[in-house]
């Protein structure tokens, strides 16, 4: 399969992914297509469960890539994959929640590619926040993974203070509409209020989304 071909596979379970990612994953000894005499790189079904496996353990248990590198290499003797295989990593419990998930900053420097002085910076503006004495939950490490991604087409810190601003209005706006369940001391309303959370978030990414891409299907002529 071409890398284009592997990403259209991979994006149902994992949107997020992109060409980028997959090429950052293959300079970090990950994965290891071959090549045609032309350079183009071709991958196997057995790349594509390691691509899965790498890409399940880092959105789900948040290991760093030299974790996920070592419980490859222990799995390098054991027999060949079939074809559409699924790996599942182990050695780690799934963290039920991001915010449950305790990343030292050195892993996350590993993990994301991002600059010591980056990441200060992305502190300095709200974008992130350290728990004491310096640890990280999930949801700190995808902001980071997204913005190193964004500064990589360019966008310097001082353009992601409209992105914090804009999260804040839309925290307010959604606590609002969730008010009446929290205040609420009923188990079940409480659950109510977590389910709705979480059928709000999903709604406004599918929104902002939708808005960029017709946005910029405008700006292109398309």
């Amino acid at each position: 399969m071409s890398i284009g071909e592997v990403l259209a596979h991979l994006r149902a379970e994992f949107p997020d992914t992109t060409i980028s990612k997959l090429r950052f994953l293959e300079a970090e000894g990950l994965v290891d297509p071959q090549r045609t005499a032309s350079g183009y790189r071709k991958y196997s079904w057995n790349d594509v469960a390691r691509l899965r496996f790498v890409l399940t353990a880092q959105r789900d248990q948040y290991l760093p890539l030299r974790v996920i590198r070592e419980q490859l290499d222990r799995m390098s003797d054991e027999p060949p994959v079939p074809a559409r295989p699924t790996l599942v990593a182990v050695g780690t419990e799934k963290a039920a929640d991001p915010s449950d998930t305790r990343i030292p900053r050195e892993d996350v420097i590993e993990r994301t590619g991002v600059s010591g002085e980056l990441l200060d910076d992305l502190e300095q503006i709200g974008l992130v926040t350290a728990k004491p004495p310096g640890w990280y939950d999930g949801d700190a490490v995808i902001i980071v993974e997204a913005v190193v991604g964004l500064t990589r087409y360019g966008l310097e810190t001082r353009h992601l203070r409209a992105f914090r601003a804009a999260s804040d209005r839309e925290v307010g706006l959604f606590t609002q509409l969730l008010a009446p369940l929290v205040r609420q001391s009923d188990p079940a309303a409480r659950a109510r209020a977590a389910e709705t959370a979480r059928e709000l978030q999903a709604l406004s990414q599918r929104l902002h989304a939708a808005l960029v891409r017709a946005g910029l299907r405008g700006e292109l002529g398309r």
